[in-house]
């Protein structure tokens, strides 16, 4: 219905595109062309905009545009996309989510997955095709093969494709979204180079081999959207970290259950979290908290950081290339950071000062996902709706801003945008049917066409084309291009180990860690003394670059000669003590035998400050508090209630074993906090606690933790039996010991803080 103005109302709106104010002087909306009595209209009544109303209230970095792509009644309520080969949009509708601030009707089966078009080339979709109804709060998507898989909690679905219409169904994880609410649960399906599929809020990964479907454990990783950069490196975040990622490949690492922590996975890269939205922003869960906004009520800080994005299209200028782009709804913008390599460390700052890659002055304006796409834009998915907090920690705060500008309704709108450069075309590549020339667009300057061509000689399985990718990766002489080429060579199942001898030696060291991390899955009974032989030279040439690579891949050799491994494991710690990076690699090894290795450890070196000596101290630790776990299947059977709320709201952040997840939250094992006063640990989870917080001895605090633990005291899905057997179960479980609480401990405890509104401190508790 929008399609039919748009000409015209583009013309009009040009009136309204800023002279871009974006010098780093002033993140005020006075640089929108919008007159003053339109922009305070919006500000204070945030009222509904049509699509063009939407993109003029929009503030993009100088030199780019907002284009529409496609709005309602096409699409509602998106959450996530993803492009077919044709140039087409299927994209998630999450059309129950939080119909009202109770969340009723939200398992209501009326989520779609939807196939826009746009069949008369401009630009815009003009046909909307539904693949898939029915259902509840469906949340991820990915190609592959003949299929589509989709993530419609708590289970993982294929589904064949045949002519736009589904065909056979298949389970293939019944547990992929067990526990946590929406907020909190796995999401992403991220085709990743390295031909496995990585999620967000998730430690397994997926891959499918035949009519097998193969799931192995990796790295937990993020909240809400995760993405790749141009060697397969894995970005995310939580929801008020900017941006976090792995140092190291994927795939390693991730081989001992009871290592908590892998140096150089889960890292923070970019530190700074601050925000800078151009209207006010009342309307976060915690904004009548101190420092939470400014004094122009502006979001200070993150709070629903998501989506993020590794720019990889092409199309934007050469300096955006792998900047990665964040998401953040609450305060209606989207951040740029730069990303600096030295050597395997990435380190990242955001790329203004006091002003954002795009803002917005519309309050609906709910971007939730970011995507390169195959014309080089990047897309943006915008929810476009009042309510985006989940029931489970909506404050009464929150609420009331709710009710004061009517955010709950409407329901039927949704957004997808594209952001270009100004002036510039941007014709989205349509992937050829011809192995030959997929082939030829692995050398593409767009990451997404790469990808995609990759991913389509692995499902077509052209093996026939191997000696094609030889040759181009014999007479190649750059590094994207050849990681493709090894990776596709991998998912055809034709990689040899002699395709990787080159690289060993290569001058750049990403080629070189790239060989290592492959060839695992070439190693075998004849060739595996070579690859040692290859290692222990990399180790005497001082390749300090790939060193954790070596350590990693050590994994690889032993199933074939523990003698050979075990002496390169020995090799490695004599020449790398004090490495961090390769301490953690080295026990990543070694699950059910550090006790072992690290008497082996002190017999060579006295030292106790190495590195290889505290990683180890570390690891047994956390090996001694897991070893006194309580019989978990008795405690649900005795607090099923509090079980139950376990499983679907704390676990998510402190970790089933208790032990607390990297940079969500501390621990809940062993905790003072949990053991001792009761009515302290109850004010905790009705109130909420604001770090940073002291956990026997140990001060938690952001990025180490997300800075806030909401309460429940507003939510009206729990009550006091519900809180009463949640912390029962944690006073009881793993090593912890302590008693009892009761649903009138509850009640007490309610009535003495009846009415107050803001998160505990440390201090106000310890005062208390």
């Amino acid at each position: 219905m929008y399609k039919k103005n748009f000409y015209f109302i583009s013309i009009v709106t040009a009136l309204f595109y800023f002279s871009s104010c974006q010098n780093g002087e002033d993140s005020s909306p006075h640089g929108l062309s919008l007159d003053e009595a339109t922009q305070s209209r919006i500000i204070k009544e945030s009222p509904v905009l049509s699509p063009e109303e939407s993109i003029a209230a929009m503030q993009p970095e100088q030199g780019f545009e907002v284009k529409l792509v496609a709005s309602e009644p096409f699409i509602v309520t998106p959450v996530a996309l993803t492009f077919d080969g044709k140039g087409r949009i299927w994209a998630l509708e999450m059309t129950s989510y939080m119909p009202d601030t109770a969340g009723r009707g939200e398992n209501i089966p009326d989520g779609k997955i939807v196939i826009l078009e746009d069949k008369d080339g401009d630009g815009i979709m003009d046909s909307r095709k539904v693949f898939l109804d029915s259902l509840v709060l469906p949340r991820a998507l990915c190609f592959i093969e003949d299929g589509l898989l989709f993530a419609e909690p708590p289970n993982l679905w294929f589904v064949e494709i045949h002519d736009d219409r589904p065909g056979k169904k298949t389970l293939v994880d019944s547990t992929y979204t067990v526990g946590g609410n929406v907020e909190h649960q796995p999401n992403g399906l991220l085709r990743a180079m390295d031909n496995w599929i990585y999620n967000a809020k998730s430690a397994k990964r997926y891959r499918k081999k035949g009519n097998r479907w193969l799931i192995e454990r990796t790295h937990f990783r993020g909240q809400w959207g995760i993405s790749q950069d141009d060697f397969g490196r894995l970005y995310y975040n939580n929801n008020s970290q900017n941006l976090i990622g792995d140092y190291f490949l994927p795939g390693l690492g991730a081989d001992n259950a009871d290592q908590r922590v892998v140096s150089g996975f889960n890292v923070d890269v970019v530190k700074d979290n601050r925000v800078y939205p151009i209207r006010p922003t009342p309307g976060v869960n915690r904004g009548y908290m101190e420092a939470v906004l400014d004094d122009k009520s502006r979001l200070v800080h993150f709070t629903a950081a998501c989506g993020p994005l590794v720019y990889r299209g092409g199309l934007f200028p050469a300096e955006y290339a792998e900047n990665v782009f964040v998401a953040e709804p609450s305060a209606n913008l989207i951040k740029r950071n730069l990303i600096e390599e030295k050597g395997y460390i990435t380190v990242g700052r955001q790329a203004y000062e006091s002003r954002e890659f795009l803002a917005s002055i519309d309050e609906r304006f709910r971007p939730v996902s970011l995507y390169d796409g195959p014309d080089g834009a990047m897309y943006v998915v915008d929810m476009y709706r009042g309510i985006i907090q989940h029931r489970t920690y909506l404050t009464d705060y929150l609420k009331s801003e709710i009710v004061k500008r009517s955010l709950s309704n409407p329901l039927n709108c949704g957004r997808i945008y594209k952001i270009v450069p100004r002036g510039k075309s941007a014709r989205p590549v349509v992937m050829p049917q011809s192995p030959i020339e997929l082939v030829n667009l692995l050398q593409y300057d767009n990451g997404w066409v790469r990808d995609r061509a990759q991913q389509l000689l692995v499902d077509g399985k052209y093996t026939t084309i191997a000696p094609d990718l030889r040759r181009i990766m014999h007479e190649s002489n750059d590094a994207v291009t050849i990681t493709h080429i090894i990776w596709t060579l991998e998912g055809l199942g034709v990689l040899q180990y002699e395709d990787l001898v080159p690289l060993f030696k290569h001058p750049d060291w990403r080629l070189r860690a790239e060989a290592i991390t492959a060839a695992s899955s070439v190693i075998n009974k004849v060739n595996y003394r070579q690859f040692a032989e290859a290692m222990k030279q990399m180790l005497v040439s001082n390749d300090t670059l790939t060193a954790p690579y070596l350590a990693f891949q050590l994994a690889a050799i032993r199933p074939f000669s523990e003698t050979v491994a075990d002496d390169l494991w020995m090799d490695i710690v004599r020449k790398y003590p004090d490495n961090i990076y390769v301490a953690d690699a080295l026990i990543s090894n070694l699950e059910k035998r550090e006790k072992a290795f690290f008497k082996k450890v002190q017999a060579v070196e006295a030292d106790t400050s190495l590195a290889i000596i505290k990683r180890f101290e570390k690891t047994l630790e956390d090996i001694t508090k897991n070893e006194y776990k309580k019989n978990t299947e008795l405690l649900t059977k005795k607090f099923p209630q509090g079980a139950r709320v376990y499983e679907n709201i704390c676990k998510t952040c402190h970790g089933n074993d208790g032990n607390g997840i990297a940079s969500l939250a501390p621990p809940l094992n062993q905790s003072s906090w949990v053991t001792g006063d009761k009515k302290k640990l109850i004010a905790i989870v009705l109130y909420g606690l604001v770090g940073p917080v002291t956990v026997n001895g140990k001060l938690y605090q952001n990025p180490e933790i997300s800075g806030e633990m909401p309460g429940l005291a507003s939510n009206d899905e729990y009550n006091e039996e519900d809180i009463a057997q949640v912390l029962s179960f944690i006073r009881k479980n793993w090593s912890n010991n302590a008693s009892v609480i009761t649903k009138d401990d509850v009640m007490k405890v309610r009535k003495q803080w009846n009415g107050k509104r803001h998160a505990f401190t440390e201090a106000e508790l310890n005062a208390w």
